[in-house]
């Protein structure tokens, strides 16, 4: 049986939410109380100004993030492309297939970052777990360059996401077997024709 949510992990969730159903003007501490069906003032009590309710969407976004991902269950590299392929490929379609809505509160954070300088501090914050992740993939499958290469993963997966979810592909996103042929060609234009299999 899961253990219950603490009250700030309610209030993060819902505001991930509101901002995929609603966007940004559509994230109040009143309407979070509302979907979450919480006393009014409640999201006041756990995050008072609208930037520590931003901030605490920022951290929630990327601990469920890190579990649509898997990034723990990530196989090592070394021990060959194939299985990390994979995981890859099926941790992109999870994304894609499952969570649609965290992606698009993702880029409803990411734009507000751009424009508020304390919540970049914590989105740059949080992605950096991930693209230190990236980067320590591609030294261990024996890149020469792993910042420049991890940039071109992750760049290949946002892109892929952010086309998939709100773009022009949003309505056929690709297949488990395409991600993984997909991930295969970057690794090969990154690694070598023999980086991968076939």
């Amino acid at each position: 049986m899961p253990e219950p949510r603490s009250r700030a992990t309610v209030v993060a969730d819902t505001a991930l939410a509101l901002l995929a159903e609603r966007g940004m003007r559509g994230l109040t501490h009143r309407a979070v109380d509302e979907a979450a069906g919480l006393p009014h003032g409640s999201t006041s009590n756990v995050a008072r100004t609208r930037a520590a309710l931003l901030e605490l969407a920022v951290l929630r976004l990327a601990e469920r993030e890190a579990q649509v991902l898997a990034v723990d269950e990530l196989p090592d590299p070394r021990g060959g492309p194939d299985r990390l392929v994979d995981a890859l490929a099926r941790a992109v379609h999870r994304s894609l297939t499952g969570n649609r809505g965290l992606l698009v509160a993702r880029y409803e954070l990411a734009l507000e970052a751009t424009r508020r300088p304390e919540l970049r501090t914590h989105f740059d914050a949080a992605g950096a777990r991930f693209r230190d992740l990236a980067t320590g993939l591609l030294a261990g499958l024996g890149s020469p360059d792993p910042a420049r290469h991890a940039l071109s993963m992750v760049a290949w997966a946002d892109g892929l996401m952010f086309s998939c979810a709100a773009g022009s592909y949003h309505s056929a996103p690709p297949d488990l077997d395409a991600l993984r042929q997909g991930l295969r060609e970057l690794f090969r234009g990154m690694l070598g024709e023999d980086a991968t299999a076939a």
